[in-house]
């Protein structure tokens, strides 16, 4: 699938890192390094703005190992790109760790899916189907 794409960044176009990646890391498009303060959560640009087909989106999510390392993540992970959105490709990245940490222009601050998606359509009714699980929420599925 081809996906347009108009890169105002300094950086090359992200790229999936083997062959089996489902996600291509995004990069800090920055004129300086960005300091995030323990609790902090800032908008990071990346330079970039997609055109996805109608029926796709592309999901922000954290990398793993800044999330591990340095307890960076994207706050509203999954963020969701829609395929009408125009702008510039921002990530909300938080620092949850106790120290601070410096965003470097060009640095990898998450990684991006392109996933396909269907639209539903509600179908009202009076009542839903039985199932085992019935109504138990979270932590209920009945396994170990």
């Amino acid at each position: 699938m081809q996906v347009k794409i108009v890169n105002h960044s300094k950086h090359p176009l992200p790229e999936y890192a083997t062959i089996l990646s489902a996600g291509m890391d995004l990069r800090a498009n920055i004129i300086e390094p960005i300091l995030l303060k323990p609790l902090e959560r800032k908008l990071i640009p990346t330079g970039l703005f997609i055109e996805l087909p109608e029926g796709y989106e592309a999901q922000i999510r954290p990398r793993s190992g800044l999330a591990i390392k340095k307890g960076i993540t994207v706050l509203n992970s999954p963020g969701t790109i829609d395929a009408d959105y125009r702008g510039e490709i921002c990530i909300i990245l938080v620092n949850l760790s106790s120290e601070d940490f410096i965003i470097n222009d060009g640095e990898r601050i998450c990684q991006m899916i392109i996933a396909s998606f269907v639209q539903a359509e509600w179908l009202e009714v009076k009542e839903l189907g039985v199932t085992n699980r019935g109504t138990s929420g979270f932590g209920h599925t009945g396994r170990n």
